[in-house]
């Protein structure tokens, strides 16, 4: 069986490598002829292809100018038809030797399925009722000299699609579509955002100390001033460095980095949106993300309602709001109000079978409770509130009870959309988390902060009481064009190299 598929391979390379050939040989008969395709500049369209099809009643008569890739054709002796795709469609032409000319009609007959083509013509309707375009001109704007292929889906090519996006998007009208509602949901975002007076804003990516966040960084050597740099692992310290500077409402949509493996949820480079707005707190930021995610929705897919897996999640209700401590009690069983200490806390982990390292503290403990037996029952939109301290070295503390912190991680379908908190802004404590940060990097966390004395030098100078959130904008696209990993709505995901 083996044997039999590699000698149907070994065929189709032959067959494919024989048709390269004969596009090359077309290439150079074009080119001998001075038609090359490769020196046009510019074509002059007039519509794209829903266009037509939308105002056909309008067009229908009347002549029109398309643009775009020849996706097949069926030559009939003295006439023939092709379909073209365009971004917002295909729409098929009728290529006739009496109204293009012999000669034309010739030259579209040595044409190729992936050519990029131009047609103008008048609108019309088959007899089959087909919308369609009577062409007067064909005119060769750029020659594809590959196959593009017969099928593009399906696992076992998967991950040629994500190499080849370009081919992906040719072949798959749904990927065209993921990536247009990408586009539209960041479009949305903004203008949501503006709309409530935050401004946008831009921070650096190269950056001496890479904090905000508990990740591992990329690095990397500036040589104009020889220093050691880090690519950015968050927006977050810069940003808040902007609200002590009076700007009140920031936002920034950016890449981050962060030197971490790959799988369904996990890219090393995503887009993050940041955003910090002065007096106000993490209530203030549960509203705005409740606010914000309804208004996308809305706007992009005409409803609150979105199905993800065929699992229906309803935007439209008011989101639940749950504290850790609650949702472990409930999921898990275990009460950490009833736990003091971190001797106890191993031993109620011991005993659910929830590995530990040495350097965790009691929160610690609380939080890996969290991600091993409720994390995964936050599928409606869920508010998960006040974590411990250990664990949020930027958050303000719960003035009632300052083991925990005034902080929010925003749940769907089991996964951490948004985190937030109400920002730290005690210089004398944040000196004090960094420093602990510092002793857990010491014992082996290559996650942990390191101290920032500029943003340091920042709250000194004075930050009001400001809410702040961060959002995972490639995991919220994933959830509203129900694509099922973040490959699927990254244009260009990181891939291991083929060489």
């Amino acid at each position: 069986m083996a044997q039999e598929n590699n000698k149907q391979k070994n065929v189709q390379e032959v067959d494919e490598n024989q048709l390269r050939k004969v596009r090359r040989e077309k290439l150079a008969e074009l080119m001998e002829s001075g038609r090359n395709p490769f020196e046009i500049t510019k074509y002059s369209r007039t519509h794209h292809s829903q266009d037509v099809r939308d105002h056909f009643e309008e067009l229908e008569g009347k002549s029109v100018t398309l643009a775009g890739r020849m996706m097949s054709k069926r030559v009939m002796g003295k006439a023939s038809f092709c379909n073209i795709q365009d971004l917002k469609g295909n729409i098929q032409s009728y290529v006739a030797r009496d109204s293009v000319g012999e000669e034309e009609y010739k030259a579209f007959k040595r044409m190729d399925i992936g050519d990029i083509v131009g047609i103008k013509g008048e609108v019309f309707k088959t007899k089959t009722g087909e919308i369609s375009v009577h062409a007067s001109e064909v005119t060769l704007l750029s020659k594809s000299l590959q196959i593009l292929p017969e099928k593009f889906h399906g696992l076992t090519n998967t991950d040629l699609r994500y190499r080849q996006r370009y081919v992906d998007l040719i072949m798959n009208p749904e990927v065209k579509d993921t990536f247009i509602k990408r586009s539209r949901i960041l479009s949305a975002i903004r203008r949501y955002l503006d709309g409530q007076g935050f401004m946008e804003v831009e921070t650096p990516m190269l950056v001496p100390n890479a904090g905000g966040a508990a990740a591992r960084p990329f690095e990397t050597h500036f040589n104009a001033l020889n220093e050691d740099l880090k690519l950015r692992i968050s927006l977050e310290l810069y940003l808040k460095r902007l609200i002590v500077g009076g700007l009140e409402k920031v936002y920034e949509i950016g890449r981050v980095f962060r030197n971490e493996g790959l799988d369904t949820r996990h890219n090393p480079e995503f887009t993050l949106m940041e955003l910090y707005q002065a007096y106000t707190d993490y209530n203030g930021m549960m509203d705005l993300t409740e606010n914000l995610y309804r208004y996308v929705a809305q706007e992009v897919l005409g409803t609150t309602k979105i199905v993800y897996n065929g699992v229906e999640m309803d935007l439209g209700k008011p989101f639940e709001r749950i504290t850790m401590l609650d949702a472990v009690k409930k999921y898990a069983g275990v009460d950490f109000n009833e736990i003091h200490t971190l001797e106890e806390a191993r031993t109620v982990a011991k005993e659910h079978h929830v590995e530990y390292e040495e350097r965790h503290k009691k929160g610690d403990i609380l939080n890996l409770f969290f991600e091993e037996f409720a994390e995964e029952h936050m599928i409606q939109p869920t508010f998960v509130m006040d974590h411990p301290i250990e664990i949020s070295p930027l958050t303000k503390k719960k003035p009632e009870n300052p083991e925990y912190v005034e902080r929010f991680e925003f749940f769907m379908n089991g996964w951490e959309m948004a985190n937030a908190y109400s920002e730290l802004n005690d210089p004398v404590d944040q000196r004090e988390r960094f420093k602990a940060q510092e002793e857990q990097l010491a014992q082996g966390d290559e996650e942990a902060n390191t101290t920032d004395e500029d943003f340091l030098n920042a709250l000194e100078i004075g930050m009001p009481p400001t809410g702040g959130i961060g959002f995972g904008i490639d995991r919220m696209c994933m959830l509203l064009t129900d694509s099922q990993a973040i490959r699927d709505v990254l244009l260009f995901p990181t891939m291991k190299s083929l060489s």
